[in-house]
């Protein structure tokens, strides 16, 4: 039973941080391309593609948050001490940018302070998410199950770059994502901009895969005894960028942000798999590090619940705002 149980829930977290990664990658996407719009009416109709749903979609961190505490808790008692400057850059980001959302549609006189709070809390929480992952695949110095590192351990040159990765590829996102919502002019950069941010995505994608093998010695091993299993994911990473770009000479509407989506969830995929079964890396895995069979059970009665409430209301919200957003269009 506990073993049967650690299994749904570790599938419950994985689909919650995908479900995360792909809903709210692209709002901060449209963030980290904030400043480059072509003109303010082009940054009204970005942020009204997304206020209806930016704060929905976040629901996933919390889902995604909460069931980590409750069935892993050695994930929050390494993590927190190891990651506590990236998680609080990230939240501190999150909060600037959902404020900004609020004050940008009321403020005239300072509306560019709150352009400004966008792009910054944007480029502040996908940086450190980025970073938070980097530091992740590095893997973390744990004695006796307490983490015994330093408190900038999480920042290195390759965590570096992932965060910068993750900003190209959510840049990536919230540009296919203004093809799929707009029209004219700003339609028309969105299509000019995403080969470029793809390619930065692609060559970044492929400065990690050479990288990740040097900082852990377990993904290398994992990588180059599971040939036949594991490059799946890469490969099919690779066709949707391809499709992607296809998409994108075509000027298809739809297509390009699909294939953005399975170029992100593809990759984070075999992330999970380089490290499976593996939860606090270098060492302990799922069932090390969770609680117990009983507290598990309780928690998922009512996780079973929940997901299809917010599965539901996610996709109602994006149902009824669906369609192309016009300067004239405003939520607020």
């Amino acid at each position: 039973m506990n073993l049967d149980i650690t299994l749904v829930w570790a599938a419950i977290i994985g689909f919650g941080v995908i479900m995360y990664v792909l809903m709210d990658g692209f709002d901060l996407g449209l963030g980290i391309l904030y400043p480059f719009a072509p003109d303010e009416a082009s940054r009204d109709i970005m942020m009204n593609s997304v206020a209806p749903v930016w704060d929905g979609n976040e629901t996933w961190l919390v889902l995604g948050g909460a069931g980590l505490l409750g069935a892993f808790p050695l994930v929050y008692s390494v993590f927190l001490p190891a990651l506590y400057i990236g998680v609080f850059l990230m939240l501190a980001g999150l909060i600037f940018r959902g404020i900004s959302f609020e004050f940008r549609f009321k403020s005239q006189k300072n509306r560019h302070w709150w352009n400004r709070a966008f792009f910054g809390g944007s480029v502040v929480a996908t940086f450190a998410q980025g970073a938070v992952v980097g530091a992740y695949i590095q893997g973390f110095p744990v004695e006796d199950k307490v983490f015994v590192g330093g408190p900038f351990d999480w920042l290195t040159p390759f965590s570096v770059l992932t965060g910068l990765g993750l900003m190209a590829g959510y840049a990536l996102l919230g540009a296919t994502w203004l093809i799929l919502k707009s029209e004219g002019h700003v339609q028309d950069w969105a299509y000019s901009i995403t080969p470029r941010l793809l390619l930065g995505v692609l060559a970044v994608f492929a400065l990690v895969s050479l990288w990740t093998p040097m900082v852990s010695v377990d993904v290398r091993e994992r990588w180059l005894s599971q040939l036949h299993l594991i490059w799946i994911f890469p490969i099919l990473a690779m066709a949707c960028a391809a499709a992607l770009y296809r998409a994108v000479k075509q000027r298809a509407e739809g297509r390009p942000f699909i294939m953005a989506l399975g170029l992100f969830a593809f990759t984070y995929l075999g992330m999970i798999a380089s490290k499976w079964p593996v939860i606090v890396p270098p060492d302990y895995t799922i069932w090390d590090a969770a609680s117990a069979p009983e507290s598990q059970v309780f928690l998922l009665i009512g996780t079973v619940f929940v997901i299809p409430v917010v599965l539901a209301y996610t996709t109602w919200s994006y149902w009824v705002f669906r369609g192309k957003v016009r300067v004239d269009d405003g939520y607020h």
